[in-house]
């Protein structure tokens, strides 16, 4: 399906485009992309006429946390068509600026008989018909001619469309119970001409009732309307810190307890099939192609945990399943996929299931991190297991020390056991608290059972497991004051 296609750069190897693609981005999808560069000889539309370049395939994840990539061009056979390159560099569109007014009033028009004036503020924009269109409405302050509003913040594309030097309309009323405010004055600026102002200079603006002005000859005001602050900062999102060069680390956490049944037999959870697929490493799969795309070096630690290796057949909750435990890094989703199929001939299946060893394990890295002054690594554990979690005290104090790291947990449960445990996890319908009574900061833990997805195509399993993570990950960086 082709999307869009640039400009022709005439007479020249080097181009640079000026047209630019516009797509959406979908964190919990693989969006597949493909780049083909033609040499135009006639005027035809169709492709066949012109001369093949080369090409260059990729997903967009790659590109956005690269930022900017340079490639060899491909021809169809995957080998090098030539000497040519592609440089292919992205950048988000959404306006995610924010801005801050803090606004006062000084000897207001006094609108009622027997007391002061209970005076509020409406901001107006232009809309694209040509009228005023409501946008903010500060609190009322009661009794009072000289307003102090309390500061308010709200997205510079809702205040002015993003474009500072647009005209705005405030108006200034007095409240009344039944809803027939009293019009105070009002008067007309932009965001830029409100960003002068600052602590020590506040922007002084004449609120005026046009009907007063036009009857009294020696009329100056209705008072003044103090900006004493105006500030545009930036809501960064998600994509700006995996822009800004933040890796997600991803570890997974596999579940090899007696419960899962005995791998040699074809009723067993952790069975491979003819086809060389079961549950365990359908989510693998489904988790882990997408987010292989944000980590520059691809090396996953893969861990097992309920099962007794050898020589010595001792209980582990936490060994790594390629046997190395210095080394316990898989290369890419396809490493963790065989040395998964590796191990199971090798262990015997055991118990009981202990996630804390686990989350403790990722818990003691993500808290490294934290001595870093930048958003760079952000954990993303995947817990894939069948059911019953036996040290739920320790599990739900681990995942609340957690919350307060640069990490998230993924529970996958696989098979039909009762998931209540997991459901409790995850904490979204109430705060997680662990068993010393302490709340977790954040919500951490995403919990799908995968018998939703059996008969789904895969694509639906990685949405649903992923799609809070993007929040999570802002919402830590947010929390600790760090910027992308």
């Amino acid at each position: 399906l082709q999307l869009d296609r640039t400009e022709t750069a005439v007479n020249n190897l080097n181009p640079a485009f000026a047209k630019k693609f516009i797509i959406d981005y979908h964190f919990e999808e693989v969006q597949k992309l493909k780049f083909a560069l033609f040499d135009q000889d006639k005027s035809s539309m169709q492709l066949y006429e012109h001369d093949f370049l080369g090409e260059f395939s990729c997903t967009l994840g790659m590109i956005v946390s690269s930022k900017k990539i340079t490639r060899t061009l491909l021809l169809g056979n995957g080998k090098p068509a030539g000497k040519g390159m592609i440089t292919i560099a992205a950048q988000e569109l959404s306006d995610n600026r924010v801005i801050t007014l803090s606004m006062a009033g000084r000897k207001l028009d006094k609108k009622d008989l027997f007391g002061k004036s209970d005076p509020f503020l409406e901001f107006y924009k232009p809309g694209d018909d040509g009228k005023w269109m409501l946008v903010h409405r500060t609190e009322v302050i009661k009794y009072t001619l000289d307003p102090v509003w309390k500061p308010f913040t709200v997205p510079l594309v809702s205040l002015c469309d993003g474009d500072v030097e647009k005209l705005i309309k405030v108006m200034c009323y007095d409240y009344d119970s039944d809803g027939g405010h009293d019009f105070i004055g009002e008067f007309q600026t932009s965001v830029a001409r409100m960003c002068e102002a600052h602590d020590a200079f506040p922007l002084e603006l004449e609120c005026i009732n046009p009907k007063k002005q036009k009857k009294k000859k020696n009329y100056k005001n209705s008072g003044i309307i103090i900006v004493k602050s105006c500030k545009i900062t930036r809501d960064f999102s998600f994509l700006d810190y995996i822009l800004g060069g933040c890796q997600l680390m991803f570890t997974v956490g596999i579940d090899f307890t007696a419960s899962n049944g005995n791998p040699r037999d074809s009723s067993s959870l952790h069975y491979i099939n003819p086809m060389g697929t079961n549950e365990y490493l359908s989510a693998i799969w489904a988790v882990g192609q997408i987010i292989q795309d944000y980590d520059s070096d691809k090396m996953f630690p893969a861990l097992g945990f309920g099962a007794q290796l050898p020589p010595d057949w001792k209980v582990s909750h936490e060994f790594a399943i390629n046997f190395n435990p210095t080394n316990p890094f898989c290369s890419g989703v396809e490493g963790i996929v065989q040395a998964y199929s590796a191990c199971l001939p090798h262990i015997r299946f055991y118990g009981p299931t202990n996630f804390s060893p686990i989350i403790n394990h990722v818990a003691r890295f993500a808290a490294q991190a934290t001595q870093q002054e930048a958003a760079s690594q952000y954990f993303i554990l995947l817990i894939i297991t069948d059911g019953v979690i036996s040290d739920m005290d320790e599990t739900r104090h681990a995942v609340v020390q957690a919350s307060k790291l640069p990490m998230s947990i993924i529970i996958v449960g696989v098979g039909n056991a009762d998931f209540a445990a997991m459901e409790f996890l995850d904490g979204d319908s109430r705060v997680l608290r662990s068993y010393t009574g302490e709340e977790a900061v954040r919500d951490i833990v995403q919990f799908v059972p995968f018998r939703d997805f059996r008969n789904a195509p895969k694509e639906t399993l990685a949405k649903a497991v992923l799609a809070e993570l993007p929040q999570q990950v802002v919402q830590y960086f947010k929390h600790q004051n760090l910027p992308p």
